[in-house]
């Protein structure tokens, strides 16, 4: 996990996450989600996937050919 974003796509800010929503990732198109469990890369497609498809739109950004590096865990949140 990281705990950047491109300088063209930053990453939204934890205080617009949901209650209880603790991942955050960026799909290679540009779009932001938040993960209510931790995503599982998607390589084939470019994006994050949820097992259970808990995750809800949260920022559109640029495009990020570096995406695989965005997800990150709320910082001070449960495992």
């Amino acid at each position: 996990m990281n705990d950047t974003a491109s300088a063209d796509s930053p990453a939204p800010p934890w205080t617009d996450a949901p209650e209880g929503w603790n991942w955050l990732a960026q799909d290679q198109d540009g779009r932001w989600f938040w993960y209510a469990v931790a995503p599982q890369l998607g390589f084939a497609g470019g994006v994050w996937r949820s097992p259970r498809r808990a995750q809800q739109f949260a920022a559109q950004g640029e495009p990020n050919p570096q995406w695989h590096e965005t997800c990150r865990h709320r910082p001070g949140a449960p495992p």
